[in-house]
């Protein structure tokens, strides 16, 4: 696996991307966005920022990163700092919304303090969906596509789904458990288990690997 490819966890690998994207190296940087995106376009849904305005938010903190990249004092918490600059960027297009009037002002003050535990919140969803998503992909293809129709909406009887894949419907439902095992046993995805069943916090159950790493 390439160092791009196994950029998931581990604060090393996010100091060496942060250092090497600072550096000019184009492929840490998609590194970078690719994993943090998911976190930044959350908390613009969480301001109920889309579209242009969510773009508009968006596009301001990847330009204060490019700008911040070798000032940054601790590269292994980029994810606190992405999360802080985007509050401030969709506070910042909600204020030119409107007017700054005092109503205005408390209002997005108010705002401001709802969401101050969003890295918190944000930041293990973000990260379950980067995991997934790569485990995902390393599965074989036939796995992705029963795997990808299981999870379609509307849900497709298993009628269809044999047609579409050419294999029996009896034997959906075993290939279905197998695949995700397979999905589980994924060295990303064993780790993610592990800090989803820590104390005090979600496990990760088979439905969600599916769901989310499609």
């Amino acid at each position: 696996m390439t160092a791009e490819a196994g950029l998931i966890r581990g604060e090393r690998t996010v100091t060496d991307l942060v250092t090497r994207a600072g550096s000019g190296d184009e492929q840490a940087w998609d590194a970078l966005v690719e994993r943090y995106a998911p976190l930044i376009w959350s908390i613009c849904r969480r301001y109920q920022l889309a579209g242009a305005d969510a773009t508009d938010a968006g596009q301001g903190v990847w330009l204060q990163l490019v700008d911040q990249l070798g000032n940054l004092r601790d590269p292994a918490a980029l994810a606190g700092w992405l999360a802080t600059a985007t509050q401030r960027e969709c506070l910042r297009v909600l204020r030119a919304q409107r007017p700054p009037t005092a109503t205005s002002v408390t209002g997005t003050g108010r705002i401001a303090d709802q969401h101050t535990e969003i890295a918190e919140q944000e930041l293990p969803r973000a990260e379950r969906h980067t995991a997934l998503r790569e485990a995902f992909t390393r599965l074989p293809p036939r796995c992705q596509q029963l795997l990808a129709l299981l999870i379609h909406d509307p849900p497709l009887p298993y009628a269809q789904i044999s047609a579409t894949l050419g294999i029996p419907a009896g034997g959906i439902g075993p290939l279905r458990s197998r695949y995700l095992y397979k999905l589980r046993s994924d060295p990303v995805i064993t780790d993610l288990i592990g800090s989803e069943a820590a104390p005090g916090r979600d496990g990760l159950d088979g439905q969600a690997v599916v769901r989310d790493g499609r």
